[in-house]
């Protein structure tokens, strides 16, 4: 199977997320590092953003505006969800309310705070957000950064980075503009952070839900040696991905003979000899490419090499490349139909297409 790349449009600044809004619009909106929202339709892109908050965005290296998503009840709930980091360098995830009579564009102080977690380092602050089947509102941060974890915040469930967090923004409770779900797996345990659902993350900078099963995709950025993808299958929280005990299959910390018991392992990894940071994408469920229908795809920053994997396949799964794609890829996105779209940080938004070799 051979994937191609194909520029849809381009837009201003360095784009590195993708969502659709599930309002039958068509419409893609595409989040760039600087602070800016942009509306793709039919491959034009609107000159005004649909959002603008480049002057509350920290940017460069791994800061900026990392995440964006809808309301699954979008435009009944005209919620827009936002994860991005202040001038201070700390993680802020928001909602913005649009008009239904002027969709191209957010309510200007509209914005409303939903969750602020302090940052000790400028890199590793993961930065993807989505809902989940259960219309809960998925969200990932990384380590902390500096290298190797150096306060052990994935392993500790008393911090919430290293994770990716499950809330409910629909019924705040305790005094937050959100709930924490009475299912989550530390809920109410004494000395945990209630809002974490799954553990023992590097830097999750993109993970997808699979529309069809909704089992939780995760591409982990590994420290100087190996690139890892994750699942968590549909429902199952409490999972521990292992860092920074080991990253990927080999041991970390400590370097040789460490524990695996209780951790849950990659479906994949590569190392560095074919790339530097993993992207992770989305498991295509469209219609325009059944050669590629029930893959996984993701692609590494540095080089471009694109793989995919069997969704439905268990256990650890070998590299599969199809695609050799331009380097910069820094997310993945899906349209409404559920066909594919990647963002590149040279402005650059792919479709993907999809033949047999």
């Amino acid at each position: 199977m051979a994937v191609t790349f194909a520029v849809a449009a381009t837009v201003p600044g360095r784009p590195l997320a993708i969502a659709n809004a599930g309002d039958g619009s068509g419409r893609l909106f595409v989040a760039e590092q600087g602070g800016a929202v942009y509306i793709v339709n039919g491959g034009t892109v609107t000159s005004t953003p649909f959002l603008n908050i480049s002057s509350q965005v920290s940017r460069g290296g791994e800061q900026g505006l990392m995440g964006l998503a809808f309301h699954p009840g979008y435009p009944a709930d005209p919620r827009v969800f936002v994860d991005y980091t202040d001038t201070a360098g700390n993680t802020v995830v928001s909602s913005f309310a649009v008009d239904p009579a002027a969709p191209n564009v957010v309510i200007p102080g509209s914005e409303v705070a939903i969750l602020h977690v302090a940052q000790p380092y400028p890199n590793h602050n993961g930065g993807g957000i989505a809902f989940g089947p259960d219309g809960y509102l998925y969200i990932a941060l990384g380590d902390g950064g500096s290298g190797g974890d150096p306060q052990n915040h994935a392993q500790d469930l008393g911090s919430l980075l290293g994770k990716i967090l499950r809330i409910d923004v629909d019924h705040p409770s305790g005094g937050r503009n959100y709930g924490i779900p009475a299912s989550n797996p530390f809920a109410g345990q004494s000395g945990k952070q209630g809002e974490i659902w799954l553990y023992g993350l590097r830097n999750p900078f993109r993970f997808s839900f699979d529309r069809a099963t909704g089992d939780l995709w995760i591409g982990d950025v590994g420290q100087n040696l190996w690139e890892e993808v994750d699942v968590a299958r549909a429902g199952v929280g409490g999972l521990n991905f292992g860092w920074r005990i080991m990253e990927g299959d080999h041991c970390f910390n400590p370097s040789s003979g460490c524990s695996t018991g209780g951790l849950t392992l990659p479906v994949v990894e590569y190392s560095h000899d074919f790339g530097c940071a993993v992207i992770g994408g989305n498991v295509y469920r469209g219609s325009a490419s059944p050669a590629l229908r029930g893959g996984y795809v993701f692609s590494d920053e540095c080089t471009g090499l694109t793989w995919a994997v069997s969704a439905a396949a268990s256990g650890a799964q070998s590299l599969v490349q199809v695609a050799a794609a331009p380097g910069g890829i820094a997310g993945y996105g899906e349209s409404e139909s559920g066909e594919l779209y990647a963002a590149d940080l040279g402005g650059s938004i792919y479709r993907l297409s999809a033949s047999s070799r």
